[in-house]
């Protein structure tokens, strides 16, 4: 039996999410095909390593804060939510041997250039839930792997994974440009030449979080290592959050990321992390450190395969390919496909409002 619906969206992450608060309001039938067993995709929080909530996913706001209330179409100038000023004070580089603090001038000027923030008491997971999900969550199908989309006569057609059809007149479709490069999502008939060599050509390394506990904080607010190409950094996650606990974050990305795939395990990994902070800060950090860690890998999740794009880096070309739909029956929305060039969440929200009118005006 084929379920049919005026719009299938693709994806129950952020841009999946604003695009379905859309069609919600305006009372048009919809689906969300969601892969996984919960909504986000590269949003995710932690609550039982520390005495606050801990972003696994996305994690700064990189725009101005008033971006909050542009994704709630809220027109007041001033913002509901309480934010940090991602301003550090106390901040070293490590270049593999030797530790040297970074010029409070040079932090100055870095925040000046860009002027982040982080949520203090909440996540970017919570924004998301409360603004977008709340209204929509009741209209996702769990646990459905989309593995084909023909859009080759009147209605498109979708084949899951576990041999379910849907058809609909439109669909959106919202997976991350990992899965899109895969090309694990069959499209039939077959997307241009043009259109497959923009995705491949978008930027879409691999990388991990790591969240690790000490009984002690015995590191500054930030550690910034040399690397030939990626980036890897320490950082301090209870950043002015008025916390108990002491966490320390580790990003790595890009090629860098890659070199600790060859550890094979988790626990090597930690191990091998926490070698590297001890070498800094003559062994505190296995003297201090309670056992306990989160790591959240995208490079290795099926369902994502990556962490993020930046549209300000690629060629113009290449993302007007990217937004175009096929036939005017499958759209596309991510954070690549906002039109505002907007970084992270708030991109990836924008470009689902973005989307779905869109489509729904073409």
């Amino acid at each position: 039996m084929t379920q049919s619906n005026d719009v299938i969206i693709v994806g129950a992450g952020a841009s999946g999410l604003a695009a379905a608060k859309v069609l919600e309001q305006n009372k048009i039938d919809y689906l969300i095909l969601e892969a996984t067993d919960r909504f986000g995709g590269r949003l995710k929080k932690d609550t039982t390593l520390a005495d606050f909530p801990i972003d696994m996913g996305a994690e700064w706001i990189h725009s101005n804060p008033k971006v909050l209330n542009v994704i709630k179409g809220n027109s007041n100038s001033e913002i509901d939510e309480d934010l940090i000023p991602y301003q550090l004070t106390v901040a070293s580089n490590w270049d593999g041997k030797q530790l040297s603090p970074a010029s409070n001038s040079y932090l100055k000027l870095y925040y000046s250039f860009m002027p982040e923030s982080k949520f203090k008491h909440s996540t970017w997971y919570d924004f998301v839930e409360e603004n977008l999900a709340k209204e929509v969550a009741h209209k996702i199908s769990y646990s459905s792997v989309v593995r084909s989309i023909n859009y080759a006569d009147d209605h498109v057609v979708i084949e899951t994974e576990n041999g379910k059809m849907h058809k609909a007149d439109r669909v959106l479709v919202t997976v991350s440009m990992g899965v899109l490069k895969s090309n694990k999502i069959r499209f039939s008939p077959e997307m241009s030449d043009e259109k497959k060599r923009a995705i491949e050509s978008i930027s879409f390394p691999t990388g991990f979080k790591v969240a690790m506990k000490f009984s002690d904080k015995f590191y500054p607010d930030a550690i910034n290592c040399k690397v030939k190409s990626g980036e890897k950094v320490f950082y301090d996650i209870a950043f002015k959050k008025n916390a108990r606990s002491n966490v320390l974050g580790f990003l790595c990305t890009g090629a860098e990321a890659q070199k600790y795939d060859t550890l094979n395990s988790e626990e090597k990994v930690i191990s091998s992390l926490l070698q590297e902070l001890d070498r800094m800060y003559d062994g505190k950090a296995s003297l201090l450190y309670t056992g306990e860690y989160r790591i959240e890998n995208w490079g290795h999740h099926e369902f994502t395969q990556g962490t993020w794009t930046q549209a300000s880096q690629e060629k113009r070309s290449d993302l007007k390919l990217l937004n175009q739909p096929l036939e005017n029956k499958v759209y596309f929305a991510g954070e690549i496909n906002d039109p505002y060039k907007q970084m992270g969440v708030p991109g990836a929200i924008l470009s689902g409002y973005n989307s779905i009118d869109q489509l729904l005006t073409d």
